[in-house]
Order: C-alpha cells, then structure tokens, then sequence
C-alpha cells in the first residue's frame, strides 16, 4: 500500500503540474472516497462496540484495573495531542487561499450546549446517529443493545438461547462484511491520493507541501514524546524493566508493526515479545488480547492533534469545552473502530462530523496518512506492551 501511494503521490504531482486548474475534477475522487469511509464508519463502530461486549469474558476486579491503565494513558495522549497543537498550532500552516471554498467561509462551529449534549446521546430514532454520524449516540446504542444480549442470554430458555446465538452470529457476519467492505474501499485510497494531488499541485502548487509537513511533525513529535516519556516511565519506574533490555526485546515487534501497519496483525509478535520480558500469560492475554480495544493511545492522541489541524486550517476557532467534547468522541471512537483497516482515518471522520467540522480536508491529509498510520500502529503495539507489563506487577 505504501509503494502504490507514493507512486500515486508521484503521478498525480506530475499530471497536476501539467494540466494546472483542469485538474480540480480530479479532486472529486478523493471526496467519494472520504463519503464511502464515513458511510462505512458509523455501523463498524456499533457492530464492534456489540461485538466486544457480547464476547468479551473478563473478571470485574482484573476488568477494572485495566480499564484504569489504558484510560490514564489515553488520557495522557489525548491532552498531548491538544496541547501539542494548541501550542504549534500546524494548520495554521497549511496557508494556500481556498480550501474548496475560500478559508474561513466555513460558518464557525456551534457554541457547546450542555444540554443539547447529554440530549444527543438518547437518539430520536434507532436510525438517526447512523444518519448523523453523531459518534457519541452510536456508542450509546451499542451499549445499550449489547448488555441486552448479554442480559437476555442469561435468562433464556433453551429456544430463546438458540435465537440469541443466530443473532449473535448474525451480527458476527455482519461485522466481518463491513470490515471487507471497509477493506475494498481503502483499495482505492492511492487512487484517491492520485486525485488530490493532482488538483492540490494544479490549483495551489508546492504550498500545500508546508502545511502536511507541519502536521506531520507534530504527530512525529507527539509520538516520541508520549512513548518516551510515559512508557518509558511505567517501564523502568514502575515495573523496573531496564530499558535497555525492554527495547532489545521489543525492537523486532515494532519493526513488524510499522511494516505491517497494524498492531492486531502484531499481537502474536507482542505476546512472544512479553514472554521473553517475563510477562506472565495472564497478563498479557488480558492487556494485549482483550484489552486491544482500549490500548490505542497512538489513534487517540492522532485525532486529538488532527481535529484541531483542521480547525485551525479553516480559521475556526474550537472554545475549551469544545475540545473536551472532541477529546470523548476521539477516544471512544479508537475504542470501537481499533484493529480495522486505516482505523485512524476512519474514526477521525466520525469525529469531525460530530463536532460539525468540514470534510472536504481530509483527502488532502490521506496524501500523508500512511507515514502517521505506520507510526500510530508501533505506538498502539507498544501500548499493548506497556499495558500487559503494568497489570502483570502485583
């Protein structure tokens, strides 16, 4: 995938500087792609939030504990992300006129309504979020629809039993669909990535370039920060592992995750990876294996960074408390979308719609997201690690 981007990058900059304005039609195909994601996004996330809860088998007290381990460090994530680019501020960089439409000409976002919140989280109709996009409503859904299951399953008849586990199969199926679906239309991202970068270096030329690079970096940078401050302090003072042995042992996984792109195609790496640390089997069954779902600080803190490039791009101005509202829907969107194809991109959508943000930006940013997904797969494999390592000190 990543050889067929840059060669897409290559193509599309070349015919772009050929054809100069005639290439804006181009554009359109990243936009299809960008409305074929979002369209896909809303039932991932509820097929996989019902999914978990209907399978997963956790003791409460172990539950919990782990729980508390990923959401700090997610948290950690989250504030870096914001602050890193309240204090960078990078979209500011991407300073070309006329971001499909002039910059700024997006209506700034709505004030936060406390009420109109809590009331958007009880939708109007089982529909309506899917409609919507309104991530938080979806969640809500799925909780709700997945602790019945459960319910229902313990109180069943040996009939009613067998129509639950046709049910529950069901939705295993159609979750396996929309993950192929999801799959098809990640195919086409270098196709998009040709589009846009056709009509990007035809309409704008090299500016977009300052603007991507900033973005870039601030993730760089929030990544580094995050795993060598954090991590490294949960490794050697908490669970005293020296690092020197830690990053020894762990250095072939992260090498795997970055190829691959993908810390659940990884897991088998991580587990070897925690045996070789002395990590008992429990532990890392329980951090890497169940708790997958959770440990993705690498997607979190991305988004967090991300929605503000993009408000920041379009001169919108997010108020505190409207942050803190993009902050909840970027980490329970990483919980429900972990381990899909472009999981990052994909729930970045969901969050963007939520807060009412323009998408016309984000196939500008597939241009640059298989450098920030590779990155954002070695943070989430380490966070697996890290968060096994943890439950396993007693």
């Amino acid at each position: 995938m990543a050889l067929r981007i840059a060669v897409a990058m290559l193509l599309g900059g070349v015919l772009g500087a050929v054809l100069g304005p005639r290439a804006e039609p181009l554009g359109e195909i990243g936009k299809l792609v960008i409305t074929l994601i979002k369209a896909v996004a809303a039932p991932l996330l509820f097929l996989s939030i019902v999914q978990a809860i209907v399978k997963t088998e956790v003791r409460p007290r172990d539950g919990a504990r782990m729980a508390c381990i990923a959401t700090f460090n997610a948290s950690l994530a989250l504030g870096l992300g914001l602050t890193l680019s309240n204090l960078l501020r990078p979209g500011e960089h991407l300073d070309f006129a006329g971001l499909s439409g002039a910059k700024g000409g997006f209506p700034a976002v709505q004030p936060l309504d406390a009420a109109k919140v809590l009331n958007s989280f009880v939708p109007a109709s089982f529909v309506e979020p899917f409609v919507s996009g309104n991530i938080l409503s979806i969640v809500v859904v799925a909780i709700l629809f997945g602790a019945g299951l459960r319910a229902a399953r313990g109180r069943a008849d040996a009939e009613t039993l067998l129509g639950l586990k046709q049910l529950e199969g069901l939705l295993s199926g159609l979750l396996a669909a929309v993950e192929a679906v999801l799959g098809w239309i990640v195919a086409l991202v270098p196709l998009a990535v040709f589009g846009v970068v056709a009509r990007s270096v035809g309409e704008y030329g090299l500016a977009p370039l300052k603007g991507l690079a900033a973005y870039v970096a601030v993730a760089v940078l929030g990544f580094s920060i995050h795993v060598g401050v954090v991590y490294q302090l949960w490794v050697a003072v908490y669970a005293r592992i020296p690092l020197r042995r830690f990053w020894s042992e762990v250095r072939e996984t992260l090498a795997y995750a970055f190829g691959v792109n993908s810390s659940l195609a990884t897991l088998p790496l991580t587990l070897k990876a925690l045996d070789r640390l002395g990590v008992s089997r429990q532990s890392s069954a329980l951090g890497a294996c169940v708790g997958t779902n959770l440990n993705n600080d690498g997607i979190i803190l991305y988004e967090a960074m991300a929605v503000l490039f993009v408000a920041q791009a379009y001169g919108i101005h997010l108020t505190l408390s409207q942050q803190v509202l993009a902050a909840v829907s970027c980490m329970v969107a990483a919980i429900g979308i972990a381990g899909v194809p472009e999981a990052g991109i994909v729930s970045l959508s969901l969050v963007m719609a939520t807060l009412g943000l323009p998408m016309e930006i984000l196939p500008l940013l597939l241009t640059v997201d298989w450098i920030v997904a590779r990155l954002r797969s070695v943070v989430n494999a380490l966070s697996d690690m890290v968060v096994s390592i943890v439950l396993d000190v007693r």
